[in-house]
């Protein structure tokens, strides 16, 4: 049976529990759980699970509270206000689950989602490719069907968690690009990152960390039960699972609203001239129209977070560059802004490349004509 406490009660009890529990919880370190802080983050869900808000929107027979995405949306702004993260990792809590919850079968849900909930399963994203990153449809990973399994070739990169991870979710290609268009044949599975035949690598960046890994499949045996959603529907269960999970504005005002804070303390002990003062101010007053942006959107997303994903990536992309102008030659030397320079290019890439979210902006905000299509 759901719970019947309104939006505004649970807001209370939520800020109440924080304010007692939020020592015991790791950094937040936003949607992806970097591997040095695992053991922390599944026993940060722990708690939160044995709390109560642990899948606060998902069937109670499943181990949430039935609730509505209104009190989830709740949770994720008084994490966000409290500094703590609000699930173990966004791919799992929200990509998986909710791709199972939409399209997997009695069994796939009672195997995976309380496991789930329950940080027994952690789960990685294995969809981009050295060739397909930001046209996913693009993937050559193959899932050859074999009797009763699937035989899984080919590789897949920048994977948040892999080396920890002891499930995935795996878009691979069902059909060859010559009996089907790219965006059709591609089939969504789960994935026991235990077969033999896969093989896991950390990724080094040029920053000296490895946050990422590349994972290889050689000829990995997949039972023909782990097929998630319909065969050759890949496609559609990969976007609907990334476009329907309704996120809170007030998170990525509060998130924003920290990074202006961030930025306007670079200036502290320094003695700046007038040009690096106009240069500062102007970093600042371009993140407080992405914050009136955001404020203005409301709390569905819309092809406009376009406009934020790309401008706050240029933003952070120049306040890195302008802090290391202000270190001037300490600036070379290894330290927190050397670190930032090298971080700073990745964050045009990640979650979506600057060049893709301009074409979004063009052609979808715009009206302007698509980019021509090479056949």
């Amino acid at each position: 049976m759901s719970d019947t406490i309104s939006v505004e009660a649970f807001q209370q009890e939520v800020a109440a529990w924080l304010a007692d529990h939020a020592d015991a919880a790791p950094r937040d370190y936003g949607a992806i759980c970097p591997p040095d802080q695992i053991e922390q983050g599944i026993a940060w869900q722990r708690t939160i699970r044995d709390a109560g808000y642990a899948g606060i929107h998902w069937p109670t027979e499943f181990g949430g509270r039935g609730l509505s995405v209104e009190h989830n949306g709740v949770w994720l702004l008084e994490c966000a206000k409290a500094g703590v993260p609000p699930v173990l990792n966004m791919v799992g809590l929200v990509l998986a689950g909710g791709a199972l919850l939409r399209y997997g079968t009695p069994e796939q849900q009672a195997r995976h989602l309380r496991a789930t909930l329950d940080a027994d399963h952690v789960w990685c994203q294995l969809f981009s490719e050295p060739g397909a990153g930001s046209d996913l449809a693009s993937l050559s990973t193959k899932a050859e069907l074999d009797g009763d399994r699937y035989i899984i070739n080919g590789q897949k990169v920048w994977c948040s968690g892999g080396r920890y991870s002891n499930w995935g979710i795996l878009m691979a290609r069902t059909r060859s690009l010559d009996e089907a268009k790219k965006h059709d044949g591609i089939s969504f599975f789960v994935f026991p990152m235990d077969l033999p035949g896969v093989e896991v690598r950390p990724l080094e960046q040029m920053t000296g960390e490895a946050e990422f890994d590349e994972v290889f499949f050689t000829d990995v045996e997949l039972p023909t039960d782990h097929l998630l959603g319909p065969l050759h529907g890949g496609w559609g269960v990969g976007m609907a699972v990334l476009t329907s999970e309704r996120g809170h504005i007030g998170t990525s005002v509060i998130s924003l609203e920290r990074r202006l804070d961030q930025a306007a303390r670079i200036a502290e002990g320094r003695d700046l001239g007038a040009i690096e003062r106009q240069q500062l101010t102007e970093l600042l007053s371009r993140g407080n129209s992405y914050k009136a942006m955001a404020q203005r959107q409301g709390p569905v997303a819309s092809t406009a977070a376009s406009l934020m994903k790309l401008g706050i990536t240029e933003m952070m992309f120049d306040v890195a560059m302008l802090r290391g102008d202000f270190a001037g030659a300490d600036g070379m030397l290894e330290g927190p802004e050397v670190s930032g320079m090298l971080s700073a290019p990745g964050g045009r890439i990640a979650g979506g490349s600057s060049q893709v979210q301009r074409n979004i902006i063009g052609e979808r905000l715009l009206g302007l004509p698509r980019e021509p299509r090479p056949q």
